[in-house]
This record gives structure tokens, sequence and C-alpha cells, in this order.
């Protein structure tokens, strides 16, 4: 009971920190101005004899420290105010929380390695059957499409007229040579083609050449 205790006389007054290496936590007790330590009490379990709350206050604790030399002593912990010993019992319950998570971490892998291996692969003489008879071919795909003959000059044969007569040995007239001026050659095939006569110049004064004076 924290009622027992000279509480308006403290032994000792500071600063605590909680502190963790591994799976344990420290309480430590340090100067407030200087940072000296003043005692510590390692936790390895919370709830545990290591930190315990008293019966009659949130703000008070008892817990156990040592000097590393194997000697130990319980001694008495209180908070001026409530928001601090709240603050000091959700560190040491966080801290736990996250060795039960690792620990169980653990356990689960060390479960996986031990447990038996799936064999996926193929036994000898095991065939795998693949239905692929509904696989519908994507519409306008590449594959379907025949690329058309090109005639001279990049163009394209267009096929012939409906009312033609097909295998009868006829073939159409030739189209007369175009001449060919001396000292240039015809390079395009576009020129097999006569061209036709240029238009006469349009009159560029018009009815103005007409009006009088």
């Amino acid at each position: 009971r924290a009622a027992e205790w000279q509480l308006d006389q403290p032994a000792w007054s500071g600063r605590l920190r909680i502190t963790a290496k591994g799976s344990t936590a420290f309480i430590k007790l340090e100067d407030k101005t200087s940072g000296e330590l003043f005692a510590q009490a390692p936790v390895e379990q919370f709830p545990g004899i290591a930190v315990e709350g008293v019966t009659d206050s949130s703000r008070y604790f008892v817990i156990r420290i040592e000097d590393g030399n194997g000697r130990r002593a319980f001694i008495g912990v209180g908070f001026v105010d409530r928001g601090d010993a709240f603050d000091f019992n959700v560190a040491l319950q966080d801290h736990f929380k996250w060795v039960r998570q690792q620990s169980e971490l653990a356990r689960q892998a060390q479960d996986l390695e031990q447990g038996p291996k799936l064999d996926l692969g193929f036994k000898e003489g095991q065939t795998i059957k693949l239905n692929i008879a509904n696989v519908k071919k994507k519409e306008g795909a590449t594959g379907n499409t025949r690329p058309r003959p090109a005639g001279p000059g990049g163009l394209s044969l267009l096929p012939p007229p409906p009312g033609g007569k097909s295998g009868s040995g006829e073939r159409p007239a030739s189209l007369p040579t175009p001449a060919q001026l001396p000292g240039t050659p015809i390079t395009d095939s576009l020129l097999s083609w006569p061209q036709p006569a240029a238009a006469p110049a349009a009159d560029v004064w018009g009815d103005f050449a007409k009006a009088s004076g």
C-alpha cells in the first residue's frame, strides 16, 4: 500500500526512462540534471514480479532493482502526474506485445521449415491435358489480314470490273506510249498516262478592259 510510505518525504527524486535490449526492458532511474544512473530494474516479463502496482493507487508501483552483481532490492516509485503513470504502463505493455509477436513469427517460420514440402514436379509418365478449343482470336488481329500487291509507283491494283469477261483471252488495248522528250527520261510510272491539255489562262482584267474611259 502506497499509504504506508512517506510520500511527503521521498528518499530520491529524478526522472524515469524505459529502454529495451532484445526482449528485456530496463527501467532506469536517472538524475534529472546530470543524467547519472541511480538504479535500474531489468524487466523480463510484464506483469511480473519485477514490476507490481500497489493496491490503493494507480500512480505508485514496486520495482525490483539490481546492481549487476547479483544484489536485488524492492523499492517503491510513484508519479506526481497520473498521465505519466499511464505512459509508464503503456510503454511496458507495448514492449512485451512486440516480444510476443516476434516469438509467434519465429515459431511459424520454424513450423514451415519442419513441415512437409510440396512436390509440384511431374512424376514419370505423368501427362497434362490442355483444352484450348474455346480460345477465340481477337477481332482485327494482324494474322488474318493479307497484304495487297502494290503496283508500280506504290499504287494498288484494282480487280477487273464485274462486266468483264474472264478467261476469254481478250486483253485491254494498251495505252499509247507517251513521247519522250530529248534528255528527259521517264522515271515515274504516273507519267505513262496521257496528260490533259492545259486550260487556257483566264483573263486577269476581266470586264475592266471593256469599261469606258
